[in-house]
């Protein structure tokens, strides 16, 4: 009966070691496959650009060209540091349209909120001396982006007997979901509540002491007759 035992007590060890490794095993393949976990949004500093052509005889910014770089003002106040880079070309055909623009651009950016004290001048180098070459406007923002994607590393038919997803799965609906957020920072933890409306507080207080209801009004099926 003592071996029994002791023979029962290492089958059921046995058993147990097993179900945590099939558990483990379980475990790890559910991650392996999970899309979330393969393509995963993540948020990296990156530039975001705007480029305006210029002409060789331009003089003139525009209103379209104005209104766009009002907007990519106050898009860096908004989503970046309130600094914007102004990357004029050096050496193109159309250098001297952009040294009489560039006014009319700092101008614009002004309008857009960005002070000229934030507005940084900088050149860069055109190798044919034909070319107009546009002037770049560009500001850091915190972005979410996933992916790569379009990567096939494996036979889309996955493994003998494995209902898995390919590698390829899900990486365009993280890249979509990365690019559709407005704020980035929200991936990361929710928004602090707005304070109270004291008024609107007031009024439902007023009414709880008069013993009046203090919940909205509804009458049903208001609003769902169907037109003849």
């Amino acid at each position: 009966m003592q071996r029994l035992a002791i023979l029962g007590g290492i089958l059921a060890t046995l058993a147990a070691c097993q179900n945590g490794q099939t558990a483990m095993g379980t475990d790890h393949l559910l991650a392996a496959n999970d899309y979330r976990l393969r393509h995963p949004i993540v948020l990296t500093e990156a530039m975001e650009t705007l480029d305006l052509p210029i002409g060789f005889s331009s003089r003139n910014l525009g209103p379209h060209l104005s209104g766009s770089v009002t907007a990519f003002g106050a898009d860096a106040r908004s989503r970046g540091n309130g600094r914007v880079e102004i990357l004029i070309p050096s050496g193109a055909a159309n250098e001297s349209a952009v040294h009489s623009l560039t006014p009319q651009i700092r101008k614009a950016l002004a309008q857009g909120g960005v002070a000229r004290g934030s507005q940084m001048l900088r050149t860069y180098a055109v190798e044919d001396p034909n070319a107009e070459a546009p002037i770049r406007l560009a500001y850091a923002r915190m972005q979410a982006v996933a992916g790569p994607c379009g990567e096939w590393p494996e036979n889309i038919g996955g493994g003998v007997n494995q209902n898995i997803g390919y590698h390829n799965y899900g990486c365009a609906t993280q890249s979509n979901l990365a690019a559709m957020v407005e704020n980035p920072a929200d991936l990361l933890a929710p928004r602090a509540m707005a304070p109270a409306d004291q008024q609107r507080r007031a009024v439902v207080f007023e009414g709880y002491r008069n013993g009046s209801g203090t919940t909205s009004t509804y009458t049903e099926g208001v609003g769902a007759n169907v037109s003849e």
